[in-house]
């Protein structure tokens, strides 16, 4: 067990610390006092995009050493900042906008990092989903964060459907060029809810959009899709859950017969995931019922 608690000075163990440093989501003031600071004290900053991240630097008069980590790169230049912090070097990681590590390579980064028993200090900052959140007119005392959906029809089909009984409001990334696709499968698959797509955040030319699904295509139809979309969509009602959950074949069965009833043809891990799928549970609840 590796218990980290606020310090100052270096580790017991020599090594550095990997701060993770939100950065602006569009207007440059977005940026923090501590965000400049850091950056300009640590040894190395590790950014998704170099020449992105060099103008915010050039920005703010900081001349701390830049280096490449993105998705391509991310296991040979992963190895070499772990390396680096455990030699004692601190270093920052950026990405393009908003806080690292959130659908982006800096996750698999501070994942290896805590492994290996170095600090990861979060040096907060804007973050595009839960700007577009506070903003969306949707209930914010429960939500998830979904990322980007999947491309494929038919992964976006099945994704929606994992999606479908969520009952906290959803936020997830959609681009330009896809934003109808996937506006036209919320829709089949969620049903015609509310819905909020905010672009361009804190930048000149934001926007938000509210309104159902189908108001939402229409104004796409007449206004088309310019710059990154946050989507923030209204959950599943209570009322809508118990509903399906009551006409769904498996109602009647206990949590054992539901498994049971899958685990000749898909075994008992896979049986134990999809009934857990049915049933809108996480595969440890269904687990530990089934093996009291």
């Amino acid at each position: 067990m590796f218990v980290q608690k606020s310090f100052s000075g270096p580790q017991q163990n020599g090594a550095g610390t990997l701060y993770l440093v939100g950065t602006p989501i569009g207007n440059l003031e977005d940026m923090t006092f501590r965000a400049i600071r850091t950056l300009k004290e640590v040894e190395l900053i590790a950014a998704e995009d170099t020449r992105q991240t060099r103008k915010l630097l050039s920005h703010f008069e900081i001349a701390t050493r830049l280096v490449s980590y993105h998705e391509h790169n991310k296991q040979a230049s992963g190895s070499e900042l772990i390396r680096l912090l455990q030699e004692g070097q601190s270093i920052a990681l950026v990405s393009d906008a908003g806080l690292p590590a959130i659908s982006d390579p800096g996750a698999d980064l501070v994942a290896e990092a805590v492994e290996q028993g170095i600090f990861v200090v979060p040096i907060p900052g804007a973050n595009a989903a839960l700007s577009a959140l506070i903003v969306s007119g949707l209930p914010t005392e429960r939500f998830m964060f979904a990322g980007f959906p999947p491309r494929d029809k038919k992964s976006l089909a099945k994704w929606l459907l994992q999606l479908q009984a969520q009952e906290g409001t959803l936020m997830l990334y959609e681009s330009p060029h896809r934003l109808r696709k996937t506006l036209d499968a919320i829709l089949e698959h969620l049903g015609d809810r509310r819905i909020a797509m905010v672009r361009e955040l804190t930048k000149r030319f934001e926007e938000m959009a509210r309104g159902t699904v189908t108001e939402c295509i229409a104004w796409v139809e007449e206004n088309p899709p310019l710059g990154e979309y946050c989507l923030i969509i209204e959950g599943s009602s209570s009322d809508e859950n118990t509903g399906e959950l009551a006409a769904a074949w498996w109602a009647e069965l206990s949590m054992e017969e539901h498994v049971q009833h899958y685990e000749a043809e898909l075994g008992r891990k896979d049986a134990i995931k999809k009934a857990a799928t049915d049933r809108g549970l996480s595969k440890r609840d269904v687990y530990n019922e089934v093996n009291r």
